[in-house]
C-alpha cells in the first residue's frame, strides 16, 4: 500500500508530511534520551505496571504489555541485568516467581515520571484554556476512533469452508 491511499488530498499529505520531518527534527536523541531515560517501550511499560501493582508474575506482564511470554522474558531479563527490577518467590507460593521493582529501579521510574511531567507541564503552560479544552476533545476523539479500529481488529474472522471433491 502507497502511503496517500487512504482518499486524502496531496496538499494535505503534503502538510501531515512536513508536520512528521518537523517534530522528528524537534524531538532530538538527547531530549528522547532524557524522556525515556534509555528504556524500550516495553521497558516503560512493566515500569508502569510494577507502579501499579508492586509486584507481578510473568504471565501478567506479557499480557499486560501484549506479547509472548518469550518477548515478555527478554524484557525483564535485560532489566535484571541493568538491576532495575529483582526477581523473588512468592511466599504463598514457591513456584511463582514475582517480578517487582529494585531500588535503581524505583529511582528510574520516578526520574522518567519527572522527565515526563517537566516537557508535559512545559507544553501545557503554553495552551490557553480553550486551546486544552481543544486539545482534549481532539485527544478523546483520536482514543475512540483508535479504540473502535481495535474492536474490529479483535472481531473473529468467518472461517471459509471449502468443499474438497
Amino acid at each position: 500500500m502507497k502511503l496517500n491511499e487512504q482518499g486524502i488530498s496531496q496538499e494535505t499529505f503534503q502538510i501531515i508530511i512536513d508536520y512528521i520531518e518537523e517534530v522528528k527534527e524537534l524531538l532530538s536523541s538527547d531530549i528522547w534520551e532524557n524522556i525515556f531515560l534509555d528504556c524500550s517501550k516495553n521497558e516503560v511499560l512493566v515500569f508502569w505496571l510494577l507502579y501499579q501493582r508492586n509486584e507481578v508474575n510473568m504471565t501478567e506482564i506479557a499480557e499486560y504489555i501484549h506479547v509472548p511470554l518469550n518477548t515478555a522474558t527478554g524484557t525483564i531479563n535485560r532489566m535484571e541485568k541493568n538491576e532495575l527490577i529483582v526477581r523473588t518467590r512468592s511466599k504463598e507460593d514457591k513456584r511463582v516467581v514475582l517480578i517487582g521493582f529494585s531500588e535503581k529501579g524505583m529511582i528510574q521510574f520516578q526520574n522518567l515520571i519527572n522527565e515526563l511531567m517537566y516537557y508535559g507541564m512545559k507544553v501545557m503552560s503554553a495552551f490557553t484554556k480553550e486551546e486544552m479544552a481543544l486539545f482534549y476533545k481532539m485527544t478523546t476523539k483520536v482514543k475512540e476512533i483508535l479504540r473502535q479500529e481495535k474492536k474490529k481488529e479483535e472481531t473473529p474472522k468467518k472461517v471459509r469452508k471449502i468443499t474438497i471433491e
